[in-house]
């Protein structure tokens, strides 16, 4: 039996948000993102823009992944 009122009894269920609903998601993102884009990016032969905000990167991230295989 999972216990509904503790989020972590099931912390996958609540470990996705969409990055457009994040509180800080306006933010710089964070050196992990950029280190990580930067390499997909390279990868892709895609451009990297340093100047995006957390949502941004992590939406960047996902599409290069699909575009890489990285993300399966």
């Amino acid at each position: 039996m999972i216990d509904q009122a503790n989020p972590k009894a099931e912390p996958v269920g609540n470990a996705e948000k969409d990055p457009d609903d994040w509180v800080t998601g306006q933010e710089p993102m964070t050196g992990a993102q950029a280190s990580y884009l930067k390499t997909l990016s390279e990868e892709a032969h895609a451009s990297f823009d340093d100047q995006l905000t957390k949502a941004e990167a992590s939406k960047r991230i996902d599409a290069l992944q699909d575009e890489t295989g990285r993300g399966q």
